[in-house]
């Protein structure tokens, strides 16, 4: 079981992850997290980049979900065309 660490907050709001859990998660200088309060919890969730093939698999079942639809290229195109316009 991997063990608590402490921590405390800077005047400038500053929080610092300790050493072990930066390294166990690859957490690096400049990384981003979403952070979420409620009540005494705080939750920082770290964000990364998908995978390459994390995104592969995303673009194909979006393929498959248009060709069921039965949308071709052409819609696509048009619908883009509308949303730029519409700015």
């Amino acid at each position: 079981m991997v063990q608590p660490a402490t921590t405390r907050l800077a005047s400038k709001g500053q929080v610092v992850i300790p050493e072990e859990i930066r390294k166990r998660l690859g957490l690096e200088a400049g990384a981003q997290f979403v952070v979420v309060g409620e009540g005494d919890v705080v939750v920082l969730k770290a964000l990364k980049a998908p995978k390459m093939s994390d995104f592969k698999q995303l673009l194909k079942r979006a393929e498959a979900s248009a060709q069921a639809a039965g949308l071709q290229p052409e819609d696509i195109e048009r619908a883009i065309r509308e949303v730029r316009n519409s700015k």
